[in-house]
């Protein structure tokens, strides 16, 4: 299937079925406790690990989010090789993907507050590419400017005002 095709809903559904059918095996094999919602958003196929252990879970999302990271990567690759093509699959553990967008969302408003004003752009810590685009996102809700800069892992955002049209106009004449 081309990457630009979308997948029917079908296909995501199956996508979730296969990645739920891992977890529950990987959460048998650690022996923790925990429920398993799927669903598909946003055209991606998802699925939320819920335990009613608070410290068993706070192992699945480990530290920043290191753990629930490495589960989503190993769940892709299980769908991938049932299904033999790439999945966009997101895996959530109780939670802590909504948490920490809602936390990425506050930090790039307070920069957005920041850059208005100092009238000089921002740069952000390294982000991961899930990271840099809520913030992206966030920015242009806000009708400013970001860039990406930087290699992986060390890949980071600047925020910075929009150009006025005259302020274009000038760049285009000095370059």
């Amino acid at each position: 299937m081309a990457q630009d095709e979308e997948k029917t809903i079908d296909q995501l559904n199956e996508e979730a079925d296969i990645a739920a059918d891992y977890l529950e095996g990987l959460l048998d094999i650690v022996d923790y406790e925990g429920d398993i919602e799927m669903g598909v958003r946003n055209n991606r196929p998802t699925v939320q690990i819920v335990a009613d252990d608070d410290t068993d879970i706070k192992h699945l999302i480990g530290r920043n989010g290191e753990v629930v990271d490495a589960l989503q990567q190993l769940t892709r690759l299980a769908v991938q090789q049932k299904t033999g093509e790439r999945s966009h699959l997101i895996v959530d553990v109780d939670g802590y993907l909504k948490r920490k967008r809602q936390r990425l969302h506050d930090i790039a408003l307070d920069v957005i507050d920041e850059v208005r004003e100092t009238g000089e752009p921002v740069d952000l810590k390294p982000m991961n590419s899930f990271e840099r685009k809520i913030v992206h996102d966030v920015v242009r809700e806000e009708g400013m400017k970001s860039r990406s800069h930087g290699e992986e892992p060390r890949r980071y955002v600047t925020v910075y005002f929009k150009a006025s049209a005259a302020e274009e106009t000038e760049d285009e004449d000095e370059a």
